[in-house]
Order: structure tokens, then C-alpha cells, then sequence
């Protein structure tokens, strides 16, 4: 699903009459006409359509965040997929009054950049690449990762954020990321062993004992944790849009 198939972002629509225009063949903002509902919220909706072109053509996410209900930031992700920024930190516990961040990698355009504590893990590093994406994707990282960046670097994460973990429970995948990879297939070659507690063993190999190949087997299993969620991003809101918006144009309640 693409922004421009919603209506639900528009004042006066709810699900009810998002589906009924699917259903009614009204599929995409170019369908639309005032006539398709009453005279109020058939101008609302034109309203809508007329500010989210606009906002959609100059790539202002932000727009989208603040007008879509909550939870349904997964259908702005293929408008931008190109620009969002996958990520994912680790740390050395779960308390980030006690804790500190050890390594953080950002998945984008193909490429992962990791960035390790003691070396380029700076505020400014950090602060540069979550600026540079217009979306960004994490898995529980509304309540866990982005806290830890904003406390650990004196830094606000204000740019639109899908954190994955609500859109996969919708699809009843739960019991974690790895635990969702593993259902899904998606493979971690080479650190298949390695969870929260073991990476938090293996920076502490690091720091202790300057073991170079204990941060290598970190930053591999970091990396791992952005990259698949961008597989994980396309595969989610792809079976949403077939839930919500399936081919013959009648949607699943």
C-alpha cells in the first residue's frame, strides 16, 4: 500500500468509510471525487488530498505521521522506502540510567553503517545519520532504542518513526525480533548463536581483553539486527496491505 490509497487520514473518515470506498472502486486519491460522500466530508477529503500532494512531493513525512491514525504509519512505507533509515543499537544492559551503548548500526540504501563506542559512536555521528532518513524503522525501538540514543547522546529522535513490533503483532508475530526472523526465514549466517546476553558478553570480551574478533562477532550480529528489519519492513506491510486492501477490492474487517 502506498500513502495515496488512504483516505483514513482525512477529518470525518473513519475504517468504515475507508473500505467502503475501496470497495465502491474509490482505490487511489486520483479516484476520488467530492460526490463519492456527503457534502462535508467529501470536501474534507479533497482538502486532504490537496494539502498530502503537496506534502508527499517534497517528501515531508512528518506531514503523514501527524495525519494518519495511530498505528498506521506502515502506509507510508513504501513512499519511503528509498529514504528510510533502518536501526538498531546494543548496549551493555537493559537500564539506560546504568547502561551504555555499544555499538549502533543504521541500514540505508543498500548499505549498513555501524558506528562502536570508543570510536566514531559520537553524538554528532549518531545525530547525522538518524537526520538523513525522512522514516525511520526499528523493532521495539520506540521504547528502547530511541530512549537510549536520546539519553546517551543528549539528542531528540523527532523523525517519523515505525517501530515494527505493533505492525507485526497485528499479524500475530510475536515473541521478539529473532523469534519472528526465525518464523519468517530470515537467516543470520555466521552468528546464528548469538542473542542480547551473549553480545553483551562479547563487548565485555572486548573492552576487557581488547579481543578484536569478539567486536567483530558484535558488529556482524548488530548489523544483522538492521538489515533484516528492512526485509522484515517489506514482508509486514505487504501481508497488511493484502489484510486491509486486497486485490479484488473488498478489505478483511
Amino acid at each position: 500500500m502506498r500513502v495515496e490509497n488512504s483516505f483514513i487520514a482525512a477529518d470525518g473518515v473513519g475504517e468504515r468509510t475507508e473500505r467502503s470506498l475501496w470497495a465502491d472502486g474509490v482505490r487511489h486519491w486520483d479516484d476520488f471525487d467530492p460526490d463519492h460522500l456527503g457534502e462535508k466530508t467529501g470536501r474534507a477529503v479533497a482538502d486532504y488530498i490537496a494539502d498530502a500532494r503537496e506534502r508527499l512531493a517534497v517528501g515531508d513525512a512528518d506531514f503523514f505521521a501527524a495525519t494518519l491514525p495511530s498505528g498506521e504509519l506502515w502506509r507510508t512505507y513504501e513512499n519511503f522506502a528509498d529514504t528510510a533509515c533502518f536501526f538498531d543499537i546494543e548496549t551493555t544492559g537493559l537500564d539506560a540510567a546504568t547502561s551504555d551503548v555499544t555499538t549502533v548500526s543504521f541500514h540505508r540504501g543498500g548499505e549498513t553503517t555501524t558506528l562502536v563506542r570508543g570510536d566514531d559512536l559520537t553524538a554528532g555521528n549518531v545525530r547525522a545519520e538518524l537526520d538523513a532518513a525522512d522514516l525511520l524503522v526499528s523493532f521495539n525501538g520506540k521504547r528502547f532504542d530511541a530512549p537510549f540514543l536520546e539519553g546517551a547522546f543528549d539528542l531528540d529522535v523527532t523523525t517519523p518513526h515505525l517501530d515494527l513490533m505493533y505492525p507485526c503483532k497485528r499479524l500475530d508475530l510475536t515473541g521478539g525480533l529473532k523469534a519472528i526472523e526465525d518464523e519468517l526465514g530470515l537467516g543470520r549466517e555466521g552468528v546464528e548463536g548469538v542473542d542480547g546476553r551473549e553480545a553483551v558478553r562479547l563487548w565485555r570480551r572486548y573492552e576487557r581483553e581488547n579481543d578484536e574478533a569478539a567486536l567483530d562477532r558484535l558488529v556482524e550480529y548488530n548489523r544483522y539486527d538492521a538489515a533484516n528489519l528492512q526485509t522484515l519492513a517489506e514482508r509486514v506491510t505487504a501481508s497488511l496491505h493484502e489484510r486491509a486492501f486486497p486485490t479484488d477490492g473488498r478489505s478483511t474487517p
